[in-house]
């Protein structure tokens, strides 16, 4: 394994030179599908100060069953998250997941994912989100694929954590704040902001605008995104008709 591991650091490195961030996280969600027999991959950033959302993904619906986990609050990502550790999830239409995510394990399965395994980005205290691995195939990852879905998480953090030092963003002690990283791979501000204004439109709390949007999202099948941005151009209030 040590020899794969070698292998993927120098496939990432040797592929990626000269590319945006943007671009190598796509990169890195192909080359890891592929090297790990999944449906597909997704890497969100998630940072301490509430900056939340999908970076890349290795093919569409990838894309919206990671997003779904922001739009619906839960999920093996989130929980991935919060505790600092792999959650390795070998089968979505299990009783145990449908208790502990009861709207994303059966929103998933709608969508033909029956496995998620999240790996946190992490360095230290510093948090900078998740890379998720998706399968259409109920059943746990195989004993050398474990350790290969690490080491393409460690890698992602590596080159991440690279880029920002290039750009010469960081600590005076040499440390890399997770906020930069958010920032380089475009943080949700629009989402933020949509948030404060349905605040003030319902008279609401800022977790229940959220909540709210989240919710509209979901029954619409539109991204988070989407409506965000809509919210804001003043397309769509909350005060009229989405109570």
């Amino acid at each position: 394994m040590d020899d794969q591991a070698q292998i993927i650091r120098r496939l990432v490195a040797d592929s990626t030179r000269g590319m945006s961030t943007a671009v190598f996280l796509h990169y890195v969600c192909r080359t890891a599908a592929r090297a790990l027999s999944a449906s597909g991959v997704g890497i969100s950033v998630m940072t301490d100060d509430g900056t939340r959302g999908v970076c890349a993904a290795s093919d569409p619906l990838s894309e919206r069953v990671e997003e779904l986990q922001f739009v619906m609050g839960e999920g093996p990502c989130i929980d991935a998250f919060a505790t600092r550790r792999p959650v390795l999830v070998a089968d979505l239409g299990g009783s145990a997941t449908h208790h502990r995510w009861p709207g994303y394990a059966a929103a998933a399965l709608q969508d033909g994912v029956r496995a998620v395994f999240a790996f946190p980005l992490q360095v230290g205290a510093a948090r900078l989100g998740i890379l998720d691995v998706f399968r259409q195939r109920a059943g746990p990852l195989a004993d050398t694929e474990l350790p290969l879905a690490l080491t393409f998480a460690d890698v992602t953090v590596e080159a991440l954590l690279d880029r920002q030092r290039d750009a010469g963003v960081g600590a005076e002690d040499g440390t890399v704040p997770p906020g930069g990283v958010a920032a380089d791979v475009g943080h949700r501000a629009e989402l933020f902001q949509a948030q404060g204004m349905v605040m003030v439109q319902l008279g609401v709390s800022i977790g229940e605008a959220l909540a709210r949007i989240r919710a509209y999202a979901y029954a619409q099948e539109r991204r988070l995104d989407d409506v965000a941005r809509d919210i804001v151009a003043r397309r769509l209030r909350f005060d009229q008709d989405h109570q």
